[in-house]
């Protein structure tokens, strides 16, 4: 899957505006003892400086007009200020403590000191200024005191109350529903299904839930019924959620998305009370899109013991359940979902009427990887020498999510070596980054080191090439990624859904070519065969107890997954003691029979293995052809047997069309 980032914008006739009713404002405990603390902090400040002023400011000398006037005469005042029948007066001493003096109300200043004795001339060295202050200022001045500490204390009681109505707010709304809604009218988040590579058949399963939420009238007067629910199962990065934001996107509905994880609380009833209120949202936007995603969070099968009737999470899927059956039949509100372990889904959750339609959603073969490789690449500058046929071919297996991991990868590595364009080169290193990690450069490895890898990985190479069944080698390095000291690169050239027993067997054959080859030229084994062997147990196991293809017949030997007894769990094999030991016996039937097989071509071709090794030795990766180049030097066969089937088809023609 992919996703073009900038859809093109249409003009889209009456846009619907609809209201964010999912967006809340995040109250939490802690930012309430945080205010708590700033408001308190905030008071001692403004207590501290109110006290500091209070101290510094001088207080004035009171004084009478009788010794006012002897001052005067004296010669020591500067300035009479009069406010009303209050008298400030500065000295020329600026020493000295400011005076304060009354006088009569009606009488002026000036008569009332030269009715006092001051002359004229005496007077006239005073300088009087007259200030009539307003009503309004006189009270403000005196009441200020008083005022300012007490609107400070309300103001912080109502910061505090304000912030505790907020955190009991929270904890009404604690099973209000958490989810997220995309309006249609966004065209930032919008997505359609020309933005989403692959999936052909999922997305024309999809085009009649469009449908529906476009015209539903044309279903309703038939009497046909819209599935209420789809669940999209597919392997983890397939597009899943990417389909469902299409859906969305195609019908221009509101789309509500939420995770399986986001019900589940330990308080019992919380999830099954958000249920109920995204149901409630998305019934008042319909028509509407609910997403759940990973929803086998909450969808597990019931009943398996632990929690007993009261465990949350089976309350919550029991009102997913109720909710989906309390839908009319013209509701216009469609429920999907998406995982990637449909096995342990509740069976009610599945059946008619619920999530009744499925669609699965399988890993892009080549030419699906190629259109999700052409739209990661629009934003992208490439090279001319970019191939992206190439790139699909050697990509099996590839998600739609690590293609684009890739490409990302290969911008990265383009812009460290201040590149402007993307070459072939960069996204052939970043298919390996991707599947096996980036170079260790620094983890240099001895010479000795250096050898029995190179034997190590030829080994793998060499025994791969001349059996028929197994994959063809594409490259061979002795460069660290991620945890390999080396690796080879094997893939093939078609996608396969089905395996054979033969290429089991080539395949086991393979991995065991690098454990030979040091047992071989050394005499001895490193640490380096580990996961090899265990990759070898498994598929042999497999082989054994899934596919049948063993001496013991067809018979499905996998255990159940086991019981649980006692808060623990005990393995169920369903099977004896003896059976058991019969299995082993295949299993190691199967690995010494591989083995064999892999000593013989390493004896038979010990020349090309120490030639190639040497060589690998030297430039430390071979690409596929030199490395054939190498092959065809040294003798060595080629044996491709669906190479050869497919030169056989192509001088035949297309064997899908009937002869002539």
């Amino acid at each position: 899957m992919s996703e073009n980032h900038k859809p093109k914008q249409k003009k889209e006739k009456n846009p619907v505006k609809l209201p964010d009713i999912t967006k809340k404002v995040p109250v939490g405990p802690g930012n309430f003892w945080n205010n708590i603390l700033s408001g308190v902090l905030l008071l001692v400040m403004v207590t501290a400086v109110y006290s500091y002023i209070v101290e510094t400011k001088v207080t004035p000398e009171e004084v009478t007009l009788t010794q006012v006037v002897e001052q005067i005469k004296a010669g020591e005042v500067k300035e009479i200020v009069v406010r009303g029948s209050s008298l400030d007066i500065t000295y020329n001493d600026e020493s000295k403590t400011p005076g304060k003096a009354k006088k009569e109300t009606d009488a002026a200043i000036s008569q009332t000191l030269t009715n006092l004795g001051v002359t004229a001339d005496e007077l006239a060295k005073v300088s009087i200024d007259v200030q009539n202050p307003t009503g309004f200022a006189y009270w403000f001045t005196n009441l200020a005191p008083f005022l300012f500490p007490l609107l400070l204390l309300l103001t912080i009681i109502w910061f505090f109350s304000r912030q505790v109505k907020g955190a009991g707010m929270q904890a009404m709304s604690f099973g209000n529903s958490k989810a997220r809604m995309i309006d249609p009218n966004d065209q930032n988040q919008k997505v359609t299904f020309k933005d989403v590579a692959g999936a052909k058949e999922a997305k024309q399963e999809l085009e009649e839930i469009v449908d529906f939420l476009k015209n539903p009238k044309k279903f309703l007067d038939i009497g046909a019924e819209i599935p209420k629910g789809v669940m999209m199962m597919g392997a983890p990065g397939t597009g899943k959620t990417l389909l469902a934001r299409a859906v969305a996107g195609e019908a221009g509905v509101p789309f509500f998305s939420i995770s399986g994880s986001e019900f589940v609380e330990m308080f019992v009833g919380v999830g099954a009370s958000r249920v109920r209120d995204l149901f409630n949202m998305a019934k008042k936007a319909a028509p509407a899109i609910i997403f759940v995603d990973e929803i086998d969070a909450v969808g597990r099968v019931r009943g398996t013991g632990i929690g007993g009737g009261n465990d949350e999470r089976e309350q919550t899927l029991n009102q997913i359940l109720v909710e989906m059956d309390g839908f009319e039949p013209n509701a216009k509100v469609i429920v999907m979902a998406a995982t990637n372990r449909p096995d342990v889904l509740d069976p009610a959750l599945l059946r008619p009427g619920r999530f009744d339609r499925r669609v699965t959603i399988d890993l892009p073969d080549r030419n699906d990887r190629k259109d999700i490789l052409v739209v990661h690449a629009r934003k992208k500058q490439l090279a001319e020498d970019v191939n992206l046929d190439i790139i699909a071919q050697r990509t099996p297996g590839f998600s739609g999510a690590e293609l684009y991991s890739l490409m990302n990868e290969a911008a990265i590595l383009a812009a460290r070596e201040e590149r402007k364009k993307l070459a072939q080169f960069d996204l052939i290193r970043s298919i390996e980054k991707v599947m096996l990690g980036p170079e260790r450069k620094s983890h240099v490895l001895s010479k000795k080191e250096r050898l029995v890898t190179a034997y190590h990985e030829v080994g793998h190479a060499l025994v791969a090439s001349v059996l028929p069944y197994a994959d063809p080698v594409q490259k061979i390095s002795i460069i660290s990624r991620g945890r390999a000291a080396g690796y080879t690169l094997k893939l093939p050239d078609e996608d396969r859904k089905m395996h054979t027993k033969k290429e089991f067997l080539d395949d086991i054959a393979m991995t065991l070519g690098g454990y030979v080859t040091e047992e071989m030229i050394f005499g001895d084994l490193t640490t380096g065969p580990s996961n090899d062997l265990q990759v070898v147990a498994n598929l042999a196991r497999d082989m054994v107890t899934k596919y049948g293809m063993s001496a013991l017949g067809p018979i499905a030997l996998e255990g159940t997954g086991g019981r649980m007894i006692g808060g623990g769990v005990s393995e169920d094999r369903g099977y004896s003691p003896q059976v058991a030991k019969a299995i082993d016996d295949e299993v190691q039937k199967i690995i010494e029979e591989g083995k064999g097989k892999a000593r013989d071509i390493l004896t038979e071709y010990k020349t090309a293995l120490d030639a190639i090794s040497q060589k690998l030795m030297t430039v430390e990766t071979l690409e596929r052809p030199e490395y054939e180049e190498l092959l065809a030097e040294q003798g060595v066969p080629i044996n491709d047997i669906y190479r050869d089937e497919r030169e056989a088809e192509e001088k035949m023609g297309d064997p899908s069309k009937p002869l002539e």
